[in-house]
């Protein structure tokens, strides 16, 4: 683990993992989910297709209490949840088909992220500098043996929190 403190988007954690297989993808969002901090966290995942973004996003969303189906928003960018017994927002994005960051702007998702609330972010770094600080950053690679190579990165204290 490297901590470092310093102000502005450089990090001030950075851990790395691997995940052998989906039942440690599982435990690492099962972990994650008992954060108190989980409630108002921007979380990023960034990885290839195929990496497992969407699976850890379901692993988590289970873990925090969603009921049913949970779909990925590839096509209808953003699917909110509502928790029954906390009342706890969450929305799910997914940026891959957004063309050009200013498309987050027109899709009016401002008020979104200023409201309370997790938010999950699939393809991040197609909304470009549109997006507020995030708290957590999850890189996922695929490893030759079908593994995954986890790069956290906390941005801020609410980051912090969730990684300790």
């Amino acid at each position: 683990m490297i901590v470092q403190m310093i102000a502005d988007r450089h990090p001030l954690i950075v851990k790395n993992i691997v995940w052998q297989d989906e039942y440690e993808t599982e435990s690492f969002a099962q972990m994650l989910a008992q954060q108190p901090a989980m409630g108002s966290a921007l979380i990023e995942l960034q990885g290839d297709l195929g990496a497992g973004k969407t699976t850890f996003v379901r692993h988590l969303l289970g873990a925090l209490g969603v009921e049913g189906r949970i779909k990925s928003p590839t096509y209808a960018v953003v699917e909110p949840y509502t928790l029954a017994v906390s009342g706890l927002n969450i929305w799910h994005f997914d940026f891959y088909r957004f063309n050009d960051p200013r498309e987050w702007e027109e899709a009016g998702f401002r008020d979104i992220f200023a409201s309370p609330g997790l938010k999950l972010v699939e393809w991040p770094e197609k909304a470009g500098a549109y997006l507020p600080q995030t708290d957590l950053l999850i890189h996922i690679e695929v490893l030759a043996n079908e593994s995954r190579s986890i790069i956290l990165t906390a941005h801020t204290d609410t980051g912090v929190e969730l990684l300790t």
